[in-house]
């Protein structure tokens, strides 16, 4: 095995998903540093239920001040907390009101349905067709604006899950950014997920 694979496979053994939704649902949970455990925020104004199970990646910072999205596609929903080894497969692009929120896509390292697939253009189209229009109605009845930016590699991908490990620590580091225990890892607490 080449040094490389050897890396990359390390990489995917230590990527862990935390699921906040599972997949079919309109509740959207979320973790609580507060309260220590996942909550009911609310049910989506949508008629829409979520394609894939929707979680984040622990000690990651979005480019929206957030831990790191992650949408897990699996055959069945799991439930909030689970802890599942995933690799990413590809990046979804949007932005919300609260800047930029892309998206990790991955499938589970346990899933024989699922961990074959190495690129997002390897997903059934139809669940990529069903992830784009969640994201592009979900808020609409709330009136706020989501601007989809398409589909990128598992390559961009790895490197949104690396730059966001590095503003964590940058965080933590620079601006004295409080992380706080939670499941799977630690979340930023300067605030709340959105």
């Amino acid at each position: 095995m080449a040094a490389a694979d050897r890396s990359a496979t390390a990489s995917q053994r230590s990527l862990v998903a935390v699921v906040e939704i599972p997949k079919g649902g309109r509740n959207k949970y979320e973790y609580d540093p507060d309260l220590g455990g996942i909550t009911f925020d609310r049910l989506l104004m949508s008629a829409a239920a979520y394609p894939t199970d929707y979680g984040y990646i622990p000690d990651t910072l979005g480019q929206d001040g957030d831990v790191l999205d992650a949408l897990i596609c699996l055959s069945e929903p799991t439930f909030p907390g689970c802890l599942i080894p995933v690799k990413p497969v590809g990046l979804f692009k949007m932005q919300d009101e609260a800047g930029i929120d892309d998206k990790i896509i991955c499938v589970p390292l346990a899933d024989p349905n699922w961990n074959t697939y190495d690129a997002v253009d390897e997903l059934p189209e139809l669940l990529r067709a069903e992830i784009q229009q969640f994201f592009s109605i979900y808020k609409e009845l709330e009136h706020k604006q989501v601007v989809v930016d398409g589909w990128r590699s598992r390559r961009e991908a790895e490197q949104e899950i690396a730059a966001a490990r590095r503003r964590f620590s940058d965080a933590q580091r620079d601006r004295g950014l409080r992380a706080r225990p939670a499941i799977g890892g630690r979340l930023p607490s300067d605030r709340r997920r959105q």
